[in-house]
């Protein structure tokens, strides 16, 4: 698809906290596609990184790590009405930035639901109140008390964020080839009953990473083709999973929710320990790790039919990555070490030699067997189409690019979730970033080949049973 080099407008301030791989590879789409000056624009991190490339496009660089005691006094300054913040940061709470941002009038995105420093992994706080769904609620909290005003649009990367527009897409597609009548769904509700008449049971966002660098891991390095730190991070809080009405047993670990909606579990493991099964069309059969994610949570309620206190109908959903080949060692490594990080991390962006992210979501025990829609972009065509990104990032940049469009076309539709915003338009305008956009049928089930060199505990009249996908 040929590049759309539309500028949009947008005439206020625009700040950035956090300037790792996603800050840094975001930074050239926003000034290739929003009418902005670099002069418009700050970024504000914690570290040094970074620091050549903001001056590279002349972008002002302020070195101030975010805390709960500064971050009012360093912001207020730099953000005001019609004025946007863009947070891709660790370590820097986002209910308390998208409070602020209320309060002075400015939009609001970020890519998780981020605690301040320390919380994913503070021994003192229980394994539920570091979870996601907590993360969540805290946010869905926040904006009951604040209410409407300016637009705040979180968890809105690649995933969580664009993951759940290719579900929708992923839905009309499904029901055309099946002859199902989709009548153009329009509100959460219609949604979810399409969902429910396809027989939809199982939702993985599946991923496999195959990008490769020039020199491999080495002893004592995390290596990463995206943010270490935000990896490790959600790779120590609990597994989690939205559960589906066709589940009909409990896993052992499992831990409900106690408070919210309650759509899913936590496990007593944490999401780089635990793995599943799962497929993509590139890469076939393969065993993901069941890292936490928010997309996990909202997709599972935004499809939940109840009446009353019954449920009607929800899909498992949950992550089921393969990350790079070096960032699996990485992650051998790191729970050797009981969750201690390796004393080097590694970035890989100009040394990847080759690869594929192949990331989409795989919509599973409909009348089709299988069906994953998603985005397979390689490094080739990454470097091709954006400087300062490999395949992974540009994935998220791109939709937060889409997002940011979004948000600065609806400026008031206050706190709200990637579920609740236009799909058609956000896959728009991330489309020529995304390489080759397809939807593929298969005939894989999580029981191909088991049991055949060894007896194993499996459900054989339901394969989409969580028990299944689940390696023990």
């Amino acid at each position: 698809m040929p590049l759309n080099i539309t500028q949009f407008a947008f005439s206020g301030r625009l700040v950035i906290v956090g300037f790792g791989s996603i800050g840094q590879g975001v930074l050239p789409l926003l000034l290739r596609h929003f009418a902005i000056t670099p002069q418009q624009i700050t970024v504000v991190t914690a570290e040094e990184r970074g620091h050549v490339e903001a001056d590279h496009y002349g972008v002002a660089f302020i070195r101030e790590p975010l805390t709960r005691e500064n971050y009012v006094s360093v912001l207020e300054p730099l953000l005001g009405r019609g004025d946007f913040l863009l947070n891709v940061s660790v370590d820097v709470s986002s209910v308390a930035l998208i409070a602020f941002c209320h309060r002075v009038g400015a939009l609001y995105l970020d890519t998780c639901i981020e605690p301040w420093a320390g919380g994913y992994t503070d021994a003192t706080l229980s394994p539920a109140a570091r979870t996601n769904y907590a993360l969540r609620e805290s946010a869905l909290a926040v904006r009951r008390s604040l209410g409407a005003g300016p637009t705040a649009v979180i968890t809105h990367g690649a995933n969580p964020g664009l993951v759940s527009h290719f579900v929708k897409r992923a839905l009309l597609q499904l029901a055309r080839d099946t002859g199902v009548d989709a009548a153009a769904p329009a509100t959460r509700a219609q949604w979810a009953a399409l969902s429910y008449r396809l027989g939809v049971k199982v939702i993985h966002i599946a991923e496999r990473d195959t990008q490769v660098a020039t020199t491999p891991k080495q002893v004592g390095q995390f290596v990463n083709t995206w943010s270490i730190d935000g990896f490790v991070g959600e790779g120590c809080q609990p597994a989690e999973l939205g559960w589906g009405s066709h589940e009909k047993e409990w896993p052992a670990d499992g831990h409900p929710y106690l408070t919210g909606d309650k759509v899913g579990l936590w496990l007593s493991r944490p999401g780089a320990a635990t793995q599943v099964r799962s497929w993509t069309p590139l890469e076939g059969p393969y065993r993901g790790f069941l890292i936490t994610h928010g997309e996990a949570i909202s997709i599972a309620d935004y499809y939940s039919i109840t009446e009353g206190d019954r449920l009607i109908y929800r899909p498992t959903c949950h992550y089921a990555y393969h990350p790079c080949d070096d960032a699996v060692l990485s992650l051998h490594e790191f729970a050797g070490k009981n969750w201690r990080l390796q004393p080097e991390k590694r970035l890989l962006v100009d040394e990847v030699a080759a690869g594929t992210d192949e990331l989409g979501v795989l919509l599973m025990g409909h009348s089709r067997n299988i069906y994953w829609y998603g985005s397979r972009l390689s490094i080739g065509q990454a470097r091709a189409l954006a400087p300062y990104n490999n395949a992974t990032s540009l994935q998220v940049t791109a939709s937060i690019l889409a997002a940011m469009v979004w948000a600065t076309e609806n400026p008031e539709r206050g706190v709200i979730e990637p579920e609740e915003m236009d799909f058609e338009r956000i896959l728009e305008i991330c489309a020529p970033y995304l390489g080759e956009v397809v939807g593929i049928y298969g005939d894989w089930t999580p029981l191909q080949d088991r049991g055949r060199l060894f007896p194993e505990d499996i459900d054989s009249e339901d394969p989409w049973q969580f028990k299944n996908f689940r390696v023990v």
